[in-house]
């Protein structure tokens, strides 16, 4: 505590004394860390911990994010057998309610989810949810997923239960102990700073919540955290509450509601929250609360009147506001920082703090200490964010929204509107004039279709741009189109060293001659995809990688840290100065031939070669991420709308992300992030044809010890019957009655004239002919299964990023 001296060195330190840092540091001290430390500026829990409402549901979005819950879940439920403290753990389900068509689609492909991921969850009638919750008001309700197994905890006593079980492995913490500085060198980690002493360390886990953003920045990183307020009505005991219940969740009314004390506990995530800058709190802030703000929670205080009339009469004890972090994206930050080596982010939890942090400390402890995660959570990288989030202003404008949406309606096509505009692509004047609907990617705006009039209506049902995009795929099937690949990143890598240092780090042959294109992965040791991306060999040490538009950070990241000290090779980011058009369709030829470039006609399929296109000069590369016969041409920013309008003379129109993707599942392509991930293998994938078995690269021992073993997962097409079916993605596959997959993509197929999909299987049902179904919102539809691409008329086998 803070009387005993600071150590002057420790392995690691862990900033922050809130439930995400209590927890790293006790799977730290687990895992063998047993000098780990922890520092507190003032007492342990007494930033957001303390006041959480402390909810534990197991269902998330992904597989691997239910997990750590799950994984949470089963950890304070055992953890006062091992310490003796309680953590106040309480099991009585959850209870989902859904008062409108839409939120039944919605519950019910999340109860889809839950088996998909191993949860037990149910669909009930009405009737049945308000014998569960006798004093719920029922009358709208349509139905609703029970989930037996989720709970709430105190997390108070859970902090505790977790600091007793550290420090009974050696562990150290330092209350009233505030980070004053963090020393870096070359880019790494060396000390961390206090008013008391100076602490060497190898690593540091940043835990520190409200205050992420300020403290990060001492280290030179990033962190997009910013605060929000955050409410929750409680009230004195209440007749016809006995003992403990289950949650209520009400989210079409924004709310969620639970026994407490006898009394009732009715939290809110508005539809647009207030943010509040943490420098408002104050330096000595420490277990506080905001002011009451009764004008901004009437609106939900109606909501749940309608819902719990007997709130009518209750007797009101407070109106709890708190502040807790959010980030742009409503998901948390997980991982090792791109700036820092050995600054390791567990922040911005957006209120599911206490759910996952038991899970998400054993994480980031296992980073620490194996040098990765233990499974695949991409949509936790820290490194996701690019430099624009970490704004004020933008920070400010969007994570209200972020609290608002996480109890929005996951339609298909859903986009933030706030802090819109970050970042634009060479052609966004074009695309504006063209009546492009935009989303948002990696703070960038990239069209999804044309020819909007409107804001679209949502659903799950066929959307409302279903024919635009038909039309934009037809184009690129029977004439051209053009598709805007500015925004995905261009890494510039040159020097002496540049082959050997890609064959390290990618894994096809990389000693390909200049001219080259070649599409590659970089997988990490145990073989796991890390990123996909295509490669310009541009001269004997000078290539160019084309990678995803969100994988820019990450993956500069990924190369800086394995270049060995004495490497000559230089890295540079290329995304901003550079533009990409991808003209795709069987006039691309003709069209190209006109433009006085026709000797492109004559480059072969992975051949790239300069060119003058009515005067712009391009590098044009012969392949396509939508199976059209086309190029992709890269030239100078400034010079994109010269060749766009030369393009566009000659009729070709533009397509968006939208078709891009049914025409990229209809030709079984890969994506990161759907097919693609840590998790996956270049095996698994399909992908072995792109591997330089011969060549060192990083992950090649790991794919030998499993080549002559088949995968046990298969990434196949489907091709639904029923053309009504709206399939979206992460759907679970069966065969009879048993799960055998998920789907990992999907779209309409226009050029087959069906509902499409990827699908991740057991490689049992891989082979093409056995149907299977897949559950769509609660509807089983039929489906053929094949390991061919579902449209390919000429049998060309090619992949790109």
């Amino acid at each position: 505590m803070a009387s005993e001296n600071l150590p002057t060195q420790a392995p690691v330190v862990v900033i922050g004394g809130g439930v995400m840092g209590c927890s790293t540091l006790y799977h730290l001290a687990r895992a063998g860390v047993t000098d780990a430390i922890l520092l507190e500026r003032k007492q342990l829990t007494s930033g957001t911990t303390w006041h959480s409402a402390a909810q534990v549901r197991a269902l998330r979005s992904t597989q691997n994010l239910t997990d750590l819950i799950r994984y949470s879940i089963s950890l304070y439920s055992e953890l006062e057998a091992e310490t003796g403290q309680a953590t106040g753990w309480i099991n009585k389900g959850s209870l989902s309610i859904a008062c409108n068509p839409e939120r039944v689609v919605h519950v019910r492909r999340q109860e889809a989810l839950a088996h998909l991921f191993g949860v037990e969850a149910n669909w009930i009638s009405a009737g049945e949810a308000r014998e569960r919750w006798p004093l719920m008001n029922a009358d709208d309700v349509l139905g609703a997923v029970w989930s037996p197994d989720d709970g709430r905890v105190s997390p108070s006593d859970l902090c505790a239960a977790l600091v007793k079980g550290a420090k009974a492995r050696g562990a150290r913490i330092f209350e009233d102990t505030p980070v004053t500085g963090i020393a870096t060198e070359g880019g790494r980690v060396r000390a961390v700073e206090t008013a008391r002493g100076t602490i060497r360390c190898d690593a540091v886990a940043l835990c520190t919540g409200l205050w992420s953003r300020a403290t990060a920045a001492m280290a030179g990183v990033d962190v997009p955290v910013w605060p929000c307020e955050h409410f929750y009505l409680l009230t004195k005991p209440v007749e016809g509450i006995r003992g403990n219940m289950p949650t209520l969740s009400d989210h079409d009314s924004h709310l969620y509601i639970r026994d407490d004390s006898g009394g009732l506990l009715v939290g809110c995530f508005e539809p647009m929250g207030k943010a509040i800058d943490p420098a408002a709190l104050g330096e000595d802030f420490a277990f506080g609360l905001l002011d009451e703000d009764w004008d901004h929670f009437e609106p939900m205080l109606m909501n749940a009147m309608h819902r719990l009339p007997v709130l009518e009469s209750a007797e009101i004890r407070m109106l709890l506001n708190g502040p807790e972090s959010f980030t742009p994206d409503g998901s948390f930050l997980l991982g090792e920082s791109a700036e820092t080596r050995g600054f390791y982010l567990g922040c911005g939890m957006n209120s599911v703090g206490v759910a996952t942090g038991g899970g998400a400390g054993m994480a980031l402890a296992h980073n620490i200490v194996e040098g990765q995660l233990p499974y695949d959570m991409h949509e936790a990288d820290p490194k996701r964010y690019p430099g624009c989030w970490n704004n004020v202003k933008h920070l400010a404008e969007r994570v209200p929204e972020a609290l608002g949406k996480h109890y929005e309606i996951t339609f298909p096509g859903r986009q933030y509107v706030t802090a819109r505009d970050l970042a634009r692509g060479p052609l966004h004047e074009e695309w504006l004039a063209a009546g492009a609907h935009f989303g948002q990617f990696y703070g960038y705006e990239r069209p999804l279709y044309f020819g909007k009039s409107a804001e679209p209506v949502l659903t799950f049902g066929r959307p409302d741009w279903f024919d635009r995009v038909g039309e934009e795929v037809r184009a690129a099937t029977e004439s051209a189109a053009i598709f805007d690949l500015s925004t995905f990143g261009k890494i510039r890598v040159t020097g002496a060293d540049a082959e050997t240092f890609l064959n390290r780090v990618c894994a096809n042959d990389m000693a390909r001659p200049p001219g080259r294109a070649i599409y590659t992965s970089m997988l990490n040791q145990n073989g796991g995809i890390e990123s996909d991306l295509t490669a310009l060999r541009l001269g004997d040490a000078d290539y160019r990688l084309y990678v995803g538009t969100t994988a820019i950070k990450r993956d500069l990241a990924w190369l800086r840290r394995h270049l060995a000290t004495n490497e000559q090779v230089e890295l540079s980011d290329e995304t901003d100065t550079l533009a990409v058009l991808g003209l795709m369709g069987p006039r691309a030829g003709e069209i190209v031939a006109g433009l006085g470039a026709a000797e492109l006609r004559e480059l072969g399929y992975f051949r790239h070669a300069p060119a003058s296109i009515d005067g712009v000069d391009v590098i044009a590369a012969r392949l396509s991420y939508v199976g059209e016969a086309g190029w992709e041409l890269t030239c100078r920013a400034t010079d994109a709308a010269a060749l766009y309008r030369a393009l566009a003379a000659r009729g070709v129109r533009p397509a968006g992300l939208f078709a891009q993707t049914s025409m990229r599942i209809e030709k079984r392509f890969l994506a990161y992030g759907h097919e693609l991930d840590t998790d996956v293998d270049p095996l698994q994938a399909g992908l072995e044809f792109a591997l330089g078995w011969d060549t060192p690269f990083i992950g090649r021992d790991a794919l030998l010890d499993r080549r002559d073993n088949p995968p046990a997962k298969r990434i196949v097409s489907l091709v639904f019957d029923d053309t009504s079916a709206v399939p979206l993605g992460n759907e679970p596959v069966y065969a009879g009655g048993t799960i055998v997959g998920k789907t990992t993509s999907a779209a309409f197929g226009y050029r087959v004239g069906r509902p499409v999909a990827l699908a991740s299987i057991d490689a049992a049902h891989g082979a093409a002919g056995p149907a299977v179904t897949v559950d769509v919102g609660g509807q089983r539809y039929a489906a053929a299964v094949t390991m061919a691409a579902a449209f390919d008329p000429d049998g060309r086998r090619m992949r790109a990023r």
